[in-house]
């Protein structure tokens, strides 16, 4: 069902206030300087694999203590892998800061590309 004019109208300015009201709060939260470490995730994957095969190596041989370590191994191996990876700062690579001047004209980037998002949508193009 397609919206009429009016909620159109309001649902733009709903939209264009988040981007300009909340530019900061976008930028901060699209990048992530965290990398995965894969090392981690392997061991993790392999320790809830195991974990697994405890568990139901437990439930087999009707030993509750194997099936509950087995669980534990399962529970542990997935917290490894998801946890999240090391800063370029802690991994001793100087920290990903960019100069001033450059931020400054990602904002303006960001600002075209808002105004031809806008245009976009009033039709103009």
């Amino acid at each position: 069902m397609p919206l009429s004019e009016q909620e159109q109208r309001l649902l733009e300015e709903m939209e264009r206030g988040l981007y300009h009201n909340d530019a900061d709060f976008v930028s901060t939260v699209g990048g992530s300087p965290l990398r995965p470490n894969y090392r981690s995730i392997a061991i993790g994957v392999l320790a809830a694999v195991a974990g697994i095969g405890g568990l139901i190596a437990g439930v087999a041989v009707q030993q509750l203590w194997i099936g509950i370590l087995g669980f534990i191994v399962m529970f542990a191996g997935v917290l490894i892998a998801t946890t999240p990876g090391k800063s370029a700062r802690r991994m001793g690579a100087p920290p990903l800061r960019r100069p001033a001047q450059q931020r400054s004209a990602d904002k303006g980037f960001m600002d075209r590309l808002n105004e031809r998002w806008d245009r976009r949508q009033d039709g103009q193009q």
